[in-house]
């Protein structure tokens, strides 16, 4: 956890948001205004919502468990520095299990707090919101990626626009779940995502078509585990604070991302760089990155650490 300068009597403008996603539970408390927000507190806690459960939609108990007892927590953080307002947006996991309203009227009982379920448009359009806050776009197209446990994000635009935008329900933990069963992941293994990909992605695809794409920006999570492994394997620290926005070396990234398809559970669990949580999903994130960059021909890659938290943020600031 990091601990910030607890606050003032004049808490004015304090916000909290809360993104409940399927595999990490993320606390971002700040003030100010939405174009440069002064962070008070940030936690980030890997929950695993999905696990053992994620294709069969449902929450199962100890992960249940977990998310309550987080979510309490972070209620006090949040009671701590006297928030004015706060924004609990609840993802895939919650969005697709049917356990999901239990655990949405268990919160508001035990905390007072009205966790939302947005769809996955929605979730899209403050994916890009976050992004474009954390000066990653320009007047050239990029496509988006946000690659969660439960859904992947894509979003076509600029930074005058979004030409195009969509979520999907394959993310890191769902393909983990339904393709990884053996590590290394085999051959046949990746095989059946790619299909799987080309068989989920045609919309991608066709709104692609005829949209000149200059970039991929991957949208923290796996994102920033490639570009921290990278930098640790050079020899250099790397402090995601510090980068808002990191360009990757093209051979760069495609050397850590072929050797992470290759490497084994241990290979992964002791590099420097790859936290816990996604020790396992690093390797379907890598598979799905590496499917849309070839099918697109796109080969330039970026991260921007901010995503859909830092957007629903900007929204709740403006207001």
């Amino acid at each position: 956890m990091t601990d910030k300068q607890m606050p003032s009597s004049a808490s004015h403008g304090i916000v909290a948001v809360m993104d409940l996603g399927t595999n990490t539970f993320h606390l971002l408390i700040a003030r100010g205004d939405a174009i440069n927000p002064k962070e008070l507190y940030h936690t980030t806690v890997p929950v695993r919502l999905g696990e053992g459960g994620i294709n069969n939609g449902i929450i199962q108990p100890a992960a249940y468990q977990r998310g309550i007892d987080t979510i309490v927590q972070f209620h006090k953080r949040i009671e701590e520095f006297r928030a004015e307002h706060v924004s609990a947006i609840a993802t895939s996991a919650l969005r697709s299990a049917a356990n999901g309203k239990d655990f949405i009227a268990e919160i508001k009982e035990k905390t007072g707090i009205e966790i939302e379920t947005i769809t996955g448009d929605l979730e899209a359009k403050y994916i890009y919101e976050g992004v474009k806050s954390g000066d990653c776009l320009s007047k050239q197209n990029s496509l988006i990626l946000d690659i969660g446990g439960g859904s992947v994000e894509f979003i076509l635009g600029n930074e005058d626009e979004i030409i195009w935008k969509q979520s999907f329900e394959i993310g890191a933990a769902r393909m983990l779940d339904k393709f990884h069963k053996i590590d290394p992941i085999p051959k046949a293994s990746i095989s059946d995502i790619n299909n799987y990909l080309a068989q989920t992605l045609p919309l991608l695809f066709e709104a692609a078509k005829d949209v000149e794409i200059t970039n991929i920006i991957g949208s923290s999570g796996a994102f920033e585990t490639f570009a921290e492994v990278i930098e640790l394997q050079k020899g250099n620290e790397f402090d995601l604070k510090k980068n808002r926005k990191y360009k990757f070396a093209t051979q760069e990234f495609i050397d850590i991302t072929d050797w992470l398809i290759a490497s084994s559970h241990q290979d992964r669990e002791s590099t420097k760089g790859i936290i816990p949580i996604r020790v396992d999903m690093i390797v379907s994130a890598s598979l799905i990155t590496r499917f849309v960059m070839k099918k697109l021909g796109v080969s330039e890659v970026l991260m921007s650490t901010y995503s859909l938290k830092e957007g629903v943020l900007a929204e709740a600031l403006n207001r």
